[in-house]
């Protein structure tokens, strides 16, 4: 049985940002992404595309989630997003993945699901501006992407080195070939 990576779709999300690690996992064949929003009805990207979610936030078993990935988007800012509370609760205390980017990282902040781990985001005070209830400042990264405690956290920037943490929490590739695929999207190298 495949195993199931959610991505959590939304009005304005940061299209980009799942760009580099979805067509990867796709083409691997062993795990099913299953792209949802909040009331299963078409969204529009930042960049303006029209996505038709496969399914709806409330038909979701958080024991049936291997992966849940939080792409970034201005929603998060406005904390305009709360219906997710509960499933990212339960997928974070059931110690399954959840890999955030961007904005997302404040999302997980106000939860504070980063007060106890190694974590990174866009900038430490744009952290603690936008989610105030974020108690994790001794624990902050000034790094592209952090993996600790089975939560990824990303930059904005860092679509890339996010895809590679992904890869690496799901064992998608050997670690030999994850950073083969790294130097290539990132400096246009392919090692042999």
């Amino acid at each position: 049985m495949k195993k199931k990576i959610y991505v959590f779709l939304f009005d304005g999300f940061s299209d980009w940002e799942i760009a580099y690690f979805t067509p990867e996992i796709n083409r691997s064949g062993r795990f099913e992404l299953i792209y949802f929003s909040v009331d299963g009805k078409p969204v529009s990207s930042m960049g303006g595309l029209a996505i038709q979610p496969v399914t709806s936030l409330h038909t979701i078993d958080p024991a049936a989630v291997d992966l849940l990935v939080l792409p970034g988007g201005t929603a998060w800012e406005k904390r305009a997003i709360t219906e997710l509370d509960s499933l990212t609760r339960s997928v974070h205390q059931a110690g399954k993945p959840i890999a955030a980017i961007c904005a997302a990282t404040t999302y997980l902040g106000q939860l504070g699901l980063l007060d106890n781990l190694r974590h990174t985001s866009n900038d430490l005070n744009y952290l603690k501006e936008i989610a105030p209830q974020y108690r994790g400042d001794a624990h902050y990264q000034k790094a592209l992407a952090v993996t600790d405690k089975q939560v990824i956290t990303a930059n904005g920037i860092a679509t890339i080195e996010f895809a590679r943490e992904i890869f690496k929490t799901i064992e998608l590739h050997t670690h030999d070939n994850i950073e083969k695929w790294f130097q290539l999207f990132k400096n246009g190298v392919w090692a042999q």
